[in-house]
């Protein structure tokens, strides 16, 4: 998993965080949260947006079409994550969450593994952290998963609080899973992609879904973020389709 740097990032951002969370004796400031909440959205945007500018190339004429492919993509992914009812499963997970940190809470003597499992699940179905994985495996571009390492991390600096200590260990299954993710991408994914030129159109992919993700962030609309990962699938298919 040394290869894993987004993960590790990832990892280390959550027991940061926790230890802020523990140290800290107040929560941090409306405006403090306004700072990071934009902060965090210029830089989901940026890096998505690079991550789009990465991998078109070419002509003019070139570019349009890898475009109009990854755009595609993009649309008919959220019409098939609609259709698998991805959202949904999302917000099941999120639900059953909630209700471990309120077991959590409730008895903090006897159910200090609910935190565990509720930060575990909440940190790992994110969809910014799966197109983060993806995009380290097939490319080394970590920043996505940099930029939810921070995230991962002030949320963890208030779930500490109410979940005590335990719930830092969520670092590690968070790393697993996506080093898991990035490992696989590394030496399966890139190794069957790279030769028919296809790498580029699922990393494009990632990086307009993560612009998404700030709308979220700003509060602009409600994305359903997780009906749209079905376009990482469906780009290379497409551009395989279209050449």
């Amino acid at each position: 998993m040394a290869i894993a740097v987004g993960a590790f990032l990832n990892a280390i951002g959550i027991l940061i965080g926790a230890l802020f969370g523990l140290l800290l004796r107040k929560p941090l400031s409306l405006r403090t949260q306004v700072f990071f909440r934009s902060t965090l959205g210029a830089a989901t945007v940026f890096f998505g947006l690079r991550l789009v500018w990465l991998n078109v190339n070419g002509t003019f004429l070139s570019c349009l079409k890898q475009l109009f492919i990854v755009l595609l993509a993009v649309t008919l992914g959220n019409l098939a994550g609609k259709l698998l009812h991805l959202q949904k499963i999302s917000n099941r997970a999120g639900r059953y969450a909630a209700l471990l940190i309120g077991n959590a809470q409730k008895n903090r003597a006897q159910n200090s593994a609910d935190g565990l499992n509720a930060c575990a699940i909440l940190f790992c179905a994110a969809p910014l952290g799966i197109i983060g994985a993806v995009a380290d495996g097939l490319s080394g571009f970590f920043w996505l998963l940099a930029v939810k390492a921070v995230m991962d991390g002030l949320a963890m600096a208030s779930f500490v609080k109410m979940l005590r200590w335990p719930a830092a260990l969520s670092a590690f299954p968070v790393f697993l899973v996506f080093g898991v993710i990035t490992f696989a991408c590394q030496f399966y994914a890139k190794s069957f992609f790279d030769p028919h030129g296809l790498t580029s159109s699922i990393n494009a992919a990632a990086g307009f879904i993560a612009c998404a993700v700030a709308l979220v962030i700003f509060e602009v609309r409600k994305v359903e973020l997780a009906n749209y990962l079905p376009a990482l699938a469906i780009a290379p298919l497409l551009a395989w389709l279209l050449k």
